[in-house]
This record gives C-alpha cells, structure tokens and sequence, in this order.
C-alpha cells in the first residue's frame, strides 16, 4: 500500500522515506491552520468577535459594575423575549422571508393572556390557550403566503397592524394586573442558580436551533429554499410545508415570548412589543444572515444577540435614554443591511487595482 510510482507508472517496492515525510507533513499542516484562522478572522463573525470585546471593553472602563454577575444576568432577562424571537426569525429570514407581526404577536398574548385571567379561566389554561392563538395566527400567515402566495412583507405587515388591534380591543386603554403570585414570581425570581425561567427557555431554545439548522435535513431544507427556490421545488422539497412549519413556529414563539413578557412584567397593556421587531430584525442581519435568504449561521446571530444587548446595556448605565438607544439601533439596522452588500461588491465586482 505504501509502495510508489516509478517514472514509468509502476509501483515501487520502496517506502517512502520517513525523515522526508516528517520534515515535510508540518509545515503544510502549519500553513494550513494559519490560513483557517486567518480566513475566520476574516469572516463576518470575526468582525463581530471583534467589535463585541471592544463593546465590553468600553462599557467596562464607562462602568464598574457592568462586569457583575448580576449586571450580565440583568441585562439578559430585561431583553430576552427579543432573544428568543430572534432565534425563529434567523430561520424564517434564511428561508428569504421575513415576519414583521411578531412583536404584534407577542402583544396579542399577552393581552389574551390577562383578559382570559379577568375572566376567570384558569391560568395553566389560559397559557395554553395564548400559545395557540400564537400558532394559529403564524399558520395564518403561512397560508397566505404558501398557499395563496402573497408576499411575507405584506401578509405580516397587515398582520402586524391587525394582531396590535386585537390585543387593544381585548384590553382597550386599561392595564390587567390579575395574575397569580406563582406566575409573576416565574417571571421575576430566579429558578435554577442565578437563572429565570425565561433565561433557560432561551438556553435550550439556543441548543436546538444550533442542532435543527446544522445538523438536520430540515435545516438544510431550509438554506436550500433560502437560495433557489425554484431548485429547492425541482429537488423534491415540500417547499410549502417548510415555509408553514416556520410560520406557525414563529407564531408560536412569539405568544411564549409575550406570556413570558407578562410574567416578567406582572402587567400587560395594549401597547406591549411595540417595536420589538425593529430589534429583532437588527440582531438577525447584523448576525450576518442574508436579508435575500441562503446565507449566514447562528454563530453569528449569537454574536449579534451578545453586541445590541450589551450595547443598550452599557447605552442605559450611561443614562443614555431610550429614544437615542433607538435610533442606534437603527442605525445599526441599516449598516447590517448594507455592509454586507458592499462587501460582495467588492468581492464581485472590483479586481485589484480596477473594476471589471
């Protein structure tokens, strides 16, 4: 098996000489990871690494207790209905979609939530019932998007007015406070360690979103339908099945994002999520993943999540208020959007030392 080749194209009886495949072997293996780091340093991840240890540099040197336990964990449980928001949406926008209705959703639940506790209804049962109002409204949207085939940007837009509606009928201009001590404390105490509910929530929600986009048929389903559509069509994907699926989980997660919004909160209001989706959105792009569909990871998104909550945090210790902590994020929005695009240009388009 270890014999070579002669000039001729014979086979050798002679092994090859083990000092030369040692001098040899590594040096190109040397070469070989120096290029994998280089290329990872290179990477959309790789700047946000990087611009995330100097958001926490700063933040730290502005701030002697943002570094504290219980300023990490603060600063995760006052954002985390987004976080778990975000996590659905990095499938639904690599799948080239986009559902702008789920902070109106997240409402809607909440909302439902305490007019069914007003009323009476037991509250294991009115969960339960909000967490199907969430899939019923995201199945909502898939249908007409997958079966009549309307745009997604139209169908959750009207869907992100109509859903605001409903929780303001429910609840009118009046703040519920009816909930049980057992369900605010769910909210508000910590569970396990340091850790709320919601934070573990999150946890497990972050593991299975990892496994089911790297790991699983569906996950590759899903980048493949991002990319082509059409292909994705002729290569035997349910194409509608994958988008419904996505739809009704993205309602899904919402409600649960709104129930756990209430408890957190131990009131809910007409007006609650109200433009949560801007956030939402901006930790999905700036993650890396393409607003075209088809490209990005959730390394990325997890490096985002760790950037906007750290950068409104160390913003709020600054006593920065909240509508300049907005318009940043907006900011921020735009140039994950638009960094991106300049970077394939280059990439595409300019040679070195001139265009194409």
């Amino acid at each position: 098996m270890n014999a070579r080749m002669d000039e001729r194209g014979s086979r050798s009886p002679n092994p090859p000489d083990p000092m030369e495949s040692s001098r040899a072997g590594p040096a190109p293996a040397a070469a070989r990871l120096a290029a994998a780091l280089g290329a990872r340093v290179r990477s959309w991840e790789g700047f946000l690494a990087v611009l995330l240890l100097c958001i926490i540099a700063m933040n730290a040197l502005t701030s002697p207790s943002f570094l504290t336990a219980e300023n990490q964990v603060n600063l995760f449980a006052l954002s985390i209905e987004k976080v778990i928001v975000a996590l659905i949406m990095t499938f639904v926008i690599l799948n080239a979609e986009i559902d702008l209705s789920v902070a109106s959703m997240m409402g809607l639940s909440a909302c439902a939530l305490g007019w069914l506790v007003q009323q009476g209804v037991p509250m294991p049962v009115a969960i339960l019932a909000c967490l199907f109002i969430g899939m019923l409204g995201g199945a909502f949207n898939g249908f007409w998007i997958t079966v009549v085939g309307l745009p997604s940007l139209v169908v959750t837009l009207a869907m992100l007015i109509g859903f605001r509606g409903l929780a303001r009928v429910l609840v009118e201009d009046r703040s519920i406070k009816e909930f049980p001590a057992w369900f605010e404390a769910l909210g508000q105490q910590p569970l396990v360690g340091p850790f709320p509910l919601s934070l573990i929530i999150f946890f497990a929600l972050l593991v299975l979103a990892v496994v089911v986009l790297r790991y699983s048929g569906f996950g590759r389903q899903v980048y493949v339908i991002g990319i082509n559509l059409e292909v994705a069509r002729y290569s035997g994907i349910n194409v509608a099945r994958v988008k419904m699926l996505l739809f009704t989980t993205s309602g899904f997660l919402s409600a649960l994002a709104g129930i756990l919004f209430a408890a957190r909160l131990g009131t809910v209001r007409g007006d609650m999520g109200l433009g949560f989706e801007l956030d939402i959105i901006t930790i999905v792009l700036l993650g890396g993943v393409s607003i075209f569909g088809g490209a990005g990871s959730v390394y990325g998104v997890i490096l985002s999540i760790l950037i906007v909550l750290y950068l409104r945090n160390g913003m709020s210790l600054s006593n920065i208020t909240g509508h300049l902590q907005t318009g940043v994020i907006g900011v921020l929005l735009i140039l994950s959007a638009m960094i991106p695009n300049v970077r394939s240009f280059l990439a595409h388009v300019v040679r070195p030392g001139r265009l194409r």
